[in-house]
């Protein structure tokens, strides 16, 4: 069991933002960083921009659980925070999927 607690979760969430919107997403998303930050769990987080697709982002947050994020954030007050700072610029609903290194 103790070479399971060096396992991380990498969690991928891909925002389609609104064309025009993306300077105030990232700008909100620079604001709510803290929130997710503040999580018991949270390892790492990076947001970046597609060059292509400028309105298309990734951000790849490291976890030290699955419920770390399932949980401990996304059940809690800073979640509800944290969507009221971004949401308004999705386009579409994000696209969440979590893996873990082999």
């Amino acid at each position: 069991m103790a070479g399971m607690m060096c396992r991380m979760v990498l969690e991928i969430a891909e925002f389609s933002v609104t064309p025009g919107d993306e300077e105030a997403f990232a700008a909100a998303y620079r604001e709510a960083k803290p929130l997710v930050a503040a999580t018991e769990g949270f390892r790492s987080a990076r947001m970046t921009r597609g060059i292509e697709s400028p309105s298309s982002f990734v951000l790849l947050i490291e976890w030290d659980t699955l419920e770390a994020h399932t949980k401990g954030f996304r059940e809690s007050d800073r979640f509800t925070r944290w969507r009221e700072l971004i949401g308004p610029y999705f386009a579409a609903d994000p696209r969440v999927q979590h893996t873990e290194e082999i």
